[in-house]
C-alpha cells in the first residue's frame, strides 16, 4: 500500500506540473490574441503591420501542438490516477 501512495503522489505531482504548464501557455496564447486583429485596413505603406499581425498569427498557430498534447497528458494522467484510486478503494473494501 505504501508503493501506491509514493506512486500517487509522485503521479500527483506530474499531473500538476504538466496542468501548470497547460495553463501558462493558454494564458500566454490568449495574451497573444488580444494583440490580434480581426481586420486591418492598411495602405501599401504600411505593410509591416501586415507582418506583424502575420508573425503573431503563426505564433498563435505554432501553440496549437503543444497545447493539444499537454491536454492528452493531463487527460490521461488524471485517467490513471482516478483508476489508482478506484483501485485503491476497491483492495481496501
Amino acid at each position: 500500500m505504501e508503493t501506491l501512495g509514493n506512486a500517487m503522489f509522485g503521479l500527483l505531482a506530474v499531473w500538476g506540473a504538466v496542468t501548470a504548464v497547460l495553463i501558462c501557455i493558454l494564458i500566454y496564447r490568449s495574451a497573444l490574441s488580444n494583440r490580434e486583429e480581426d481586420q486591418i485596413f492598411l495602405c501599401a505603406a504600411q505593410e509591416f503591420m501586415a507582418a506583424d499581425q502575420r508573425a503573431l498569427v503563426a505564433r498563435i498557430e505554432r501553440l496549437t501542438l503543444p497545447i493539444r498534447v499537454l491536454m492528452v497528458a493531463s487527460g490521461g494522467l488524471l485517467t490513471v490516477i482516478g483508476v489508482l484510486t478506484a483501485w485503491d478503494i476497491y483492495k481496501r473494501f
